[in-house]
């Protein structure tokens, strides 16, 4: 088979979905199927995404979620001579002379309409045009299939639940060593708690500084909160909170950070709190699992169905419950004892060989 798949996000945006394209294609070339790949990329890429036997890069110059892009991209994919065309960015070519597969990651922009930009909402607002111009479905999570069967009407037969998994270059790694790389790198001494994302309304960072203040205050404690991530959309906000709440000195914003740097600081933070209002999956968590992280995670959506009864599960909501939880993880010997290795076990039973086969072998009954 000839399989295209649509990597241009990856040159844009190189969180969240890029980094499952990215990592579903190395598993496919892993595979070694004799399929033929054909990458498309951003033609402001420099190289291709993967250096492998049957991967070819082609780049295109549809820009990823132009306006345009409906009429543009099909004529740049036609003379490919695609069987498939896999969409890992919810948004297919509606007009194709090839079959179709698309990932859903979550229907946020459904739930949760405000929590978006304009241009985001005007992107993933063509979903209902989308699941109808599909011939296959992938959800990341059963509670993601959910959603899609009951906000976009979609029959079950369509859908398909493939994991997403933590890469493996997420694993524990020696504590002195990637301490002193963290505080030579970013200047972060000391305990700290991490935060994982793209800063946007969904991640619910207000309530987490909120709650951070509320550690220091109650319990007297000295740790610090580290956010890795970049600035998405509608963060004034929590900005603008962090001086309300004159926590300047004790919330550290990095930005965008490396794989490998994420790495170090997974393996030096005492607990990754993701207190997301929704999440499709929530890859950080399983990353932290993978490195012996303890995690402190919403009970909604996906998550409690990613972490199980790995991780300190919170109401999203209350402010109380996410202070409390953060400071047992911290004190709590035994319960984070518990917590490492419970985690290591769970992120163990994902992983991006078995979503590939399975993805490999969705392209195969379509042909």
């Amino acid at each position: 088979m000839r399989i295209g798949i649509d990597a241009r996000l990856t040159h844009y945006r190189p969180a969240g979905i890029s980094r499952y394209t990215s990592q579903l294609i190395e598993g496919l070339a892993r595979l070694d199927s004799g399929d033929e790949f054909i990458i498309l990329q951003s033609y402001k890429a420099k190289k291709p995404l993967l250096d492998s036997p049957n991967f070819t890069m082609r780049r295109v110059l549809t820009p990823s979620h132009h306006r345009l892009e409906q009429l543009i991209l099909p004529i740049e994919i036609s003379t490919m001579g695609l069987d498939v065309l896999h969409s890992p960015d919810f948004i297919p070519p509606f007009h194709r002379n090839c079959r179709s597969v698309i990932t859903i990651h979550d229907l946020v922009f459904i739930l949760y309409p405000h929590f978006l930009s304009k241009d985001a909402a005007r992107y993933y607002g063509q979903i209902d045009q989308a699941v109808r111009h599909t011939d296959a479905i992938i959800a990341v999570s059963e509670a993601t299939k959910r959603d899609i069967m009951r906000l976009v009407g979609v029959p079950e037969s369509k859908i398909t639940v493939i994991y997403e998994a933590a890469s493996p270059i997420f694993r524990p790694i020696d504590a002195t060593d990637v301490r002193k790389r963290v505080s030579d790198r970013f200047g972060v001494h000391g305990d700290f708690l991490l935060f994982v994302s793209t800063i946007e309304p969904r991640k619910n960072v207000p309530t987490l500084l909120k709650a951070m203040r509320q550690l220091i205050d109650d319990y007297r404690t000295e740790v610090k909160l580290v956010l890795a991530g970049e600035k998405g959309w509608l963060y004034d906000d929590v900005f603008r909170l962090v001086n309300d709440l004159q926590l300047e000195d004790d919330v550290v914003f990095l930005g965008r950070v490396s794989t490998e740097e994420l790495l170090w600081l997974y393996n030096s933070a005492q607990a990754l709190v993701a207190p997301s209002i929704y999440e499709g999956f929530g890859l950080p968590p399983l990353e932290a699992m993978a490195c012996g992280t303890p995690v402190v995670v919403s009970n909604v959506s996906s998550l409690p169905e990613v972490v199980a009864d790995a991780g300190l599960l919170i109401d999203p909501y209350d402010v109380d419950e996410i202070t409390v939880a953060m400071w047992r993880v911290l004190t709590d010997e035994d319960l984070r004892a518990t917590l490492i290795e419970k985690g290591l076990k769970r992120a163990g039973h994902f992983s991006w060989d078995k979503a590939a086969e399975q993805t490999l072998e969705l392209y195969h009954s379509l042909a």
